[in-house]
């Protein structure tokens, strides 16, 4: 099983923002000494509660020289937000530059960033779609045409050409996702703050899909964490962080920004935004935070308790991502609950995985 850390980069002020990305940088050194397989940030606009992580390559680029193994990993690029020629040009080179240690996911993104971004709303998973065959195009064929709806390409072909296959990912709430991650060969992301049972059935239709089409189930599992080795202080320490990571994800839902009407978050696919699930799940008390899954907080045992129950009864499950930094957490916090995973967590498992290879 691989472990990684993942980060939306919420910002919830009292410092600078460049203190925070200085923070963050901080953490992936720290990951990569400490032999965490990846580190990934979301790529998000507009909201600052939710994420400032606007630019991921810049950060990665200040990363690349600081670090030695640790992948650099964009959960995802937004597609409809991009010319995908031009983001495929750009990922070749991440990941010349990088030295193969660059991955990424390829998403729609959320329901509130088209209107920001001027987009039709009502257009975005066209768009997107459109996108993600062009994107791929590109870097998997020397030269390539093609003539769609939104764009019209003649005789293409980018440059530096790719010199290694990406770990490719994909995420969100739709069967159409699922199936399409099966259908490629792609991971799939759980995405933060949702228990197993929530997404059980697209994950059964990825795992049936795989079996179609020949690939293999690749699942990543994301969790907002936080450990000390006594329960009591674990939980003291993470609450503000807690709840401010689900405060922060509802934020562009309960602030005070014109949104899209219903009526075309529905038609778009986006039906989810305006279920009322995510101001809800922020209003979660505590205690229940941590009862119900929604966050692993406690002692590296409560922890690998956790994760245990998620291995055992999801099949395909490849990887662990924590989120360390969850909702303005401090700098010191995320360092030290790094080191705790590291020291404690990752040994059971690797552990175990060298006894099956052994048995095997």
């Amino acid at each position: 099983m691989r472990f990684s850390i993942y980060s939306e980069i919420q910002y919830w002020g009292g410092k600078s923002p460049k203190r925070l990305y200085d923070e963050v940088i901080e953490q992936v050194v720290h990951a990569d000494r400490l032999g965490y397989d990846a580190y990934g940030v979301i790529e998000h606009f507009f909201f600052p509660k939710f994420s400032i992580s606007a630019n991921p390559f810049a950060l990665w680029g200040q990363c690349a020289a600081k670090t030695r193994n640790i992948k650099f990993r964009t959960l995802g690029h937004v597609l409809p937000y991009h010319n995908p020629t031009v983001l495929a040009s750009q990922i070749a080179q991440a990941g010349i530059m990088f030295e193969g240690r660059y991955e990424f996911g390829a998403l729609r993104g959320h329901g509130w960033v088209p209107a920001k971004a001027g987009v039709p709303i009502r257009e975005s998973r066209a768009i997107y779609e459109e996108s993600l065959d062009i994107l791929f195009k590109a870097l998997e064929d020397e030269r390539f045409s093609y003539d769609g709806k939104y764009y019209s390409i003649d005789d293409a072909h980018i440059h530096p050409r790719p010199e290694h296959k990406f770990r490719v990912f994909l995420g969100g709430t739709s069967d159409r996702t699922y199936e399409l991650a099966a259908e490629r060969g792609w991971a799939v992301v759980v995405p933060p703050l949702l228990p197993y049972a929530a997404l059980k059935d697209q994950l059964d239709l990825y795992r049936a899909k795989c079996a179609e089409h020949g690939t293999e189930p690749d699942i990543v599992w994301i969790h907002a964490c936080y450990l000390d080795e006594d329960r009591d202080t674990a939980q003291r320490e993470a609450e503000r962080g807690m709840r401010q990571f689900l405060e922060g994800n509802a934020s562009p839902l309960t602030g005070d920004d014109h949104l899209p009407p219903a009526e075309d978050m529905e038609a778009a696919g986006y039906g989810f935004y305006i279920s009322g699930i995510m101001e809800k799940l922020a209003q979660t008390p505590y205690d229940e935070m941590i009862d119900g899954d929604i966050v692993w907080v406690g002692t590296p045992a409560d922890v690998i308790e956790r994760i245990e129950a998620v291995r055992d009864v999801c099949e395909g499950l490849s990887e662990v991502s924590i989120t360390v930094n969850a909702g303005g957490t401090s700098h010191w916090q995320a360092i030290k609950a790094q080191e705790l995973f590291a020291d404690h967590v990752m040994p059971h498992f690797q552990a175990g995985d060298r006894e099956a290879t052994a048995v095997a």
